[in-house]
């Protein structure tokens, strides 16, 4: 009977550690402040350099819950995105996960959706519980593959 209830604490685990990259994609696709801001913790790092060196443009690492949802916020406030998550892989330890995730994230301009950028990016995530919900405390983006036009997200 005590492995069951370990086992179901850690698959609700899981489950809520996966949640919380879903929170972070709705936030942005939504354009919900308030969602996106409660997927990071406080003082979390978000390093998308990775993913827009292989895209051609730098983009600096961003430090602190909201640094991160106001650059965001700002740098995607003219581009509609849908962002699908997949093949979440979660470890956890005690108060801590690391996950490995694929996202897609489609971006067209608001005002021409006639021209777009698709990327495939791996998601490398570290998580934190704090008050008894996960949140990124690190995630580090890397880009698989992508295609389409990107200065989609450097001509705004």
């Amino acid at each position: 009977m005590e492995n069951q209830i370990i086992n179901f604490q850690e698959t609700a685990d899981k489950f809520a550690v996966v949640e919380t990259l879903h929170r972070f994609a709705a936030g942005i696709d939504l354009r919900d402040s308030e969602l996106l801001a409660s997927a990071f913790a406080e003082d979390a790092v978000s390093d998308f350099r990775p993913a827009g060196k292989k895209a051609g443009f730098e983009y600096p690492v961003l430090e602190g819950r909201e640094t991160i949802v106001a650059a965001l916020a700002s740098s995607l406030a003219k581009i509609d995105t849908t962002h699908s998550v997949s093949n979440q892989r979660v470890v956890i330890s005690g108060d801590k996960a690391v996950m490995d995730a694929l996202v897609e994230a489609q971006h067209l301009p608001s005002n021409d959706h006639s021209r777009h950028y698709l990327m495939k990016n791996r998601y490398d995530v570290e998580l934190i519980r704090q008050d008894n919900v996960w949140v990124i405390q690190r995630v580090t983006i890397d880009n698989v593959w992508r295609s389409g036009d990107s200065s989609v997200l450097t001509d705004i």
